[in-house]
């Protein structure tokens, strides 16, 4: 599946490579450029972004969509839990939605970005129009306080977690401001539709069963 949004990727960049922006949007689109690159400097000056990239990488990674898919398909594997169902559906609605919205919008990465990230696809993460880091935080928040509630006291950190990715995704020079806002009020609708597709504890055991039954070659 996600071969098939590359290629999907590859056939969009190809094609009409130069579109007319309407004035109104192109001029709203350099008001964005232009504030995002004073908001990393004003905090480079008040706190030198050099000293902490390394806590920024780290949040970066933490979201990473590669490593919660990892985490999830683990978690499918080792407790049948229905939860780990819900979350990767969470996380292909996420995946497909930013990755069809990005091909379409084709908006290039800030001119100041480092591209030093990890495990990355350059046909796909050449773009920056939604943040996919903030529409998967907000989605995985909004699904640990709301969908499926942690414990009340594990609020804050998640919700604290979910807007320091936001905001570190224009820090380090990744995104746009108007990118991580589009991200975040994404990541709210993403959670709705996830709502609207969850899978009961009954539903999401049928579904585990038809991948995690016994290999019918074990006994022969």
């Amino acid at each position: 599946a996600y071969n098939c949004l590359i290629h999907f990727y590859k056939r969009m960049a190809d094609s009409n490579p130069k579109r007319e922006i309407p004035s109104g949007l192109k001029k709203m689109l350099e008001l964005d450029v232009k504030q995002s690159k004073e908001f990393v400097e004003f905090v480079n000056q008040k706190y030198p972004i050099e000293t902490y990239r390394s806590h920024l990488k780290s949040l970066e990674i933490s979201c990473h969509g590669i490593p919660w898919l990892v985490f999830t398909i683990a978690g499918l594997y080792t407790t049948n839990s229905s939860i780990f169902i819900n979350i990767l559906l969470g996380l292909i609605i996420d995946i497909v939605i930013v990755a069809v919205t990005k091909a379409f919008t084709r908006r290039r990465r800030p001119a100041y970005n480092v591209d030093d990230q990890h495990a990355t696809f350059k046909s796909v993460d050449k773009f920056s129009f939604p943040s996919g880091h903030a529409t998967r935080a907000v989605m995985l928040a909004m699904l640990f306080t709301f969908l499926s509630p942690l414990p009340a006291l594990l609020w804050l950190p998640v919700i604290v977690w979910s807007v320091a990715v936001s905001v570190s995704r224009v820090v380090l020079g990744r995104h746009h401001i108007l990118d991580v806002l589009a991200g975040v009020l994404i990541g709210l609708v993403e959670s709705v539709i996830l709502g609207m597709v969850w899978r009961s504890e009954q539903q999401a055991a049928y579904i585990i069963s038809m991948f995690g039954g016994e290999d019918p070659w074990s006994s022969a």
